[in-house]
């Protein structure tokens, strides 16, 4: 190993807290261990048939070459319907950037825009990558707590006192990894009110698990409610959760031409294109029929209910029922202080996980990797069975500490 220092960006930030449980989990199970993973963020429903025949069409008519560093036209082009037909948000190719994930749009954006000493706000709990890639940029996250009385929501005098003059960027996600909490129309437009009043604050919208809503609950996202900001938000989504292609890598953004065009120059230096097989596949998928997403989120619905029943019956755990995405978000403070049956004292949210790994095989993450504890994050894109089996194990070792 060299002796020369590795990179100080590198050493502010930390590895992903959501992947290093995944792969714990994988670890445990190729040695034998009964593992149920609660960690992935991936749907385990299978990519559909016309987007893989997609797919293997591009691959047999030769579309394996270099393409366009953002994106192909064909994807830029469903993209803008997309956005139309969803999101009532009129957009052109020029402001569109395809990028090979939903990581990679946000690395663009910031590294396009961030100088030393900018702020990223960043409310609390938040996806694990926000405030990293923040770092990685040379920015500042400064994070806000969100309350669980307000369902894990920024309120508009929370964003309002975080504000200074050093705000670049406010990062909204909606609903929320890893809360599953989603904004109202009348939220978004308090929360607008709020940055009509600070020009130069540019906004992430995170709206990546958008078509993973439940109940009566009506999607919107804040350019569409709050025309004002819609030349400084950068509304992002992606292919991964509902057309579940998290492996394809694809995501995507709108957002205004200077700030695409800065974030395309980012990518001619870095990643170039996405994958031209990935983009193809992606383009059937926003083009192509819709009618399956309905069915999948009933399922996913049925496992929120029963995850979310089951672990409100666990002692000290309390377990609000989210808005959307496929993730609940149990606060564990009550069981703070307490011992396993081996003798050891759960002192916070990860000895909390790891000894409901180390006693019940359950692969859960801790509430500190999102910025907010005592708590964890559970996952249902999983299985029923197996849903219910993990749930069964989490009661047991709830039950067990003393």
């Amino acid at each position: 190993m060299s002796d020369a220092p590795l990179s100080e960006n590198l050493n502010r930030v930390k590895p992903s807290a959501t992947l290093a449980v995944t792969q714990k989990a994988r670890e445990l199970k190729a040695a034998g261990v009964d593992v149920i993973g609660l960690g992935a963020g991936e749907p385990d429903f299978d990519t559909p048939d016309n987007i893989k025949a997609a797919a293997i069409r591009a691959i047999e008519e030769g579309k394996t070459k270099y393409t366009a560093v953002d994106g192909i036209p064909e994807l830029k082009a469903a993209i803008c319907a997309k956005f139309e037909r969803d999101n009532d948000l009129h957009y052109t190719p020029e402001q569109i950037n395809v990028s090979p994930g939903g990581k990679p749009v946000i690395f663009n954006a910031f590294i396009a825009t961030l100088n030393p000493g900018d702020e990223v706000l960043v409310p609390a709990p938040y996806w694990v990558s926000y405030p990293d890639i923040a770092l990685l940029c040379g920015g500042t996250p400064v994070f806000i707590q969100s309350k669980i009385k307000n369902s894990y929501k920024l309120t508009p005098q929370e964003l309002e006192a975080a504000i200074t003059p050093k705000t670049k960027w406010l990062v909204l996600n909606s609903p929320s990894n890893p809360t599953g909490a989603a904004y109202a129309r009348h939220e978004l437009e308090a929360l607008g009110e709020v940055l009509l009043k600070h020009p130069q604050v540019w906004i992430l919208c995170d709206d990546m698990y958008e078509h993973l809503i439940y109940d009566d609950f009506t999607f919107t996202t804040l350019a569409q409610v709050v025309p004002g900001l819609y030349e400084r938000t950068l509304t992002m989504n992606g292919v991964s959760k509902a057309y579940a292609m998290t492996g394809w890598r694809i995501g995507y953004a709108g957002g205004p031409k200077d700030l695409i065009a800065a974030m395309r120059k980012v990518m001619s230096q870095s990643t170039s294109n996405p994958t031209s097989i990935s983009q193809y596949a992606a383009t059937e998928a926003l083009n192509g029929p819709q009618d399956f997403i309905a069915p999948r989120n009933a399922i996913f619905k049925e496992r929120r209910d029963l995850v979310v029943s089951m672990l409100n019956q666990a002692d000290g755990l309390a377990c609000r029922t989210p808005e959307g995405a496929f993730y609940v978000y149990p606060d564990c403070a009550a069981l703070m202080g307490r011992q396993t049956p081996a003798g050891r004292v759960i002192e916070n949210d990860a000895d909390f996980c790891a000894a409901l790994l180390e006693d019940e095989a359950v692969a859960a993450v801790p509430g500190a990797a999102f910025g907010m504890s005592p708590a964890f994050r559970v996952s249902y894109a999983t299985a029923t069975d197996l849903l219910k089996t993990a749930c069964a194990r989490i009661q047991k070792f709830c039950g067990s500490l003393s």
